[in-house]
């Protein structure tokens, strides 16, 4: 079970009554979706290049397909640039 409560209470009762997941999963489930969703923009690129990179893709396919995943964040950035990009990954 979670030490601290969570502030959406309701999302966990649903989580409980439509999946298997026991009450304490189902809290740490939204607090994961949650701080998934906090993600800054820079912190988001910067953690998917790694996982592009680690995965053997080149920085000019890395800085393509995301490009076309920030619009898709659920709150989307503004647009960025290749240079802005590199930027945030590189300084």
């Amino acid at each position: 079970m979670l030490d601290r409560p969570t502030s959406h209470e309701d999302l966990v009762d649903h989580l409980v009554r439509s999946t298997p997941l026991q009450r304490g999963e189902a809290a740490r489930v939204v607090l994961d979706v949650l701080a998934y969703f906090d993600e800054t923009t820079e912190e988001f690129v910067r953690r998917r290049h790694r996982e592009l990179q680690s995965g053997g893709l080149s920085n000019t396919d890395i800085f393509e397909r995301i490009t076309h995943e920030l619009p898709r964040r659920a709150v989307a950035p503004r647009e960025l640039s290749l240079r802005q990009l590199r930027r945030i990954v590189y300084g």
